[in-house]
């Protein structure tokens, strides 16, 4: 797959704004883009709380996709934003499965990195008759092992990012971060919660790459960044909602017949690459590429390389079956 280096394709501007009416609370927002007759792929971001951002259109041919980017429920355009009410995996699972009988989609492929992954593997467990693929990057789990490397054991690699962390924290709160800052972004004060917030948010932003990158979180969005840190301490105080899971026992057994494609940052330091190796042995037919020169982040070069590729085959496998 990888003979060829790969680059994102051009800006996609031209783009379907769309939302829906989920429960009495969240309204989930998507769009579509790209080739309205063409395959259909979802994009299920990261996080949890991020949110979809415009480059994400562009890991597929637009000429040959469908395109379709949902902010999942209290994310970027979702409403209310940093809701956590009716806020677990299996709403998500169910926002999507409302979004595709919305557009008439009978089988997407679905790509999903870091949190998306899970979220990706849980619904394609659920709903194996609805995915002709999978992409996937980054794996994470929400095992207790993955949620103790990241809020504890990645000081081994980054102790300056881990004291940066905690020394925002009184003392006394420091031998458990999470619920400390779980105590600070859930507060009513805003000059509390958002401070906390953009700090939590910067610890994970600064893990996120191989090597060092500019700090591009000066001109910050304290609403956004209050909701984001909201959404992702929830899922990970709750295990994502998957932890009392075996989710790789549970592929093995279900998601045997679905084509997949594996990219991992051999140096990812958020989603260690032992969980997407395992992944691997429970599904021998995937597709497997470790990055070499990579850490966590989809927009390092290799990793990139590896997605469009990833998206191409898929391309060329439905165009293959076609002629």
């Amino acid at each position: 797959m990888q003979n060829k280096a790969y680059i994102l394709f051009p800006p996609l501007d031209t783009f379907v704004k769309n939302s829906i009416k989920v429960d009495d609370i969240h309204e989930v927002y998507y769009e579509t883009c790209g080739n309205p007759l063409g395959q259909c792929v979802v994009f299920l971001h990261g996080g949890p709380g991020s949110g979809c951002n415009p480059a994400q259109r562009r890991f597929f041919d637009p000429t040959h996709y469908r395109i379709i980017l949902i902010d999942q429920r209290g994310c970027g355009r979702s409403k209310p934003l940093g809701a956590v009410i009716n806020n677990t995996t299996q709403d998500l699972i169910n926002d999507m499965e409302r979004i595709r009988n919305q557009l008439g989609i009978q089988k997407w492929l679905v790509f999903g990195g870091s949190w998306g992954s899970t979220l990706a593997l849980a619904y394609a467990i659920q709903h194996s008759d609805r995915v002709c693929g999978l992409i996937l990057r980054g794996v994470f789990l929400s095992r207790t092992l993955e949620l103790n490397w990241f809020l504890t054991q990645v000081r081994l690699f980054f102790p300056e990012a881990m004291q940066r962390l905690c020394e925002f924290l009184p003392a006394e709160a420091r031998s458990n971060p999470l619920e400390a800052f779980r105590a600070l972004v859930f507060s009513s004060d805003q000059a509390i919660s958002i401070p906390a917030a953009i700090h939590w948010n910067t610890f994970e932003s600064s893990i996120m790459t191989l090597l060092p990158r500019e700090d591009d979180r000066q001109d910050v969005n304290g609403e956004v960044e209050l909701a984001r840190a909201r959404v992702q301490i929830h899922y990970i105080v709750n295990q994502c909602f998957v932890g009392q899971r075996d989710l790789l026992a549970e592929a093995r057994m279900t998601l045997s017949d679905i084509p997949t494609i594996i990219v991992q940052g051999r140096y990812d330091m958020v989603c260690p690459p032992v969980t997407a190796w395992e992944l691997k042995l429970a599904m021998p037919h995937a597709e497997f590429y470790m990055i070499a020169d990579a850490g966590h982040s989809a927009m390092e070069a290799g990793t990139t390389s590896a997605l469009v590729a990833a998206t191409e085959a898929f391309k060329a496998k439905l165009q293959a079956e076609h002629l």
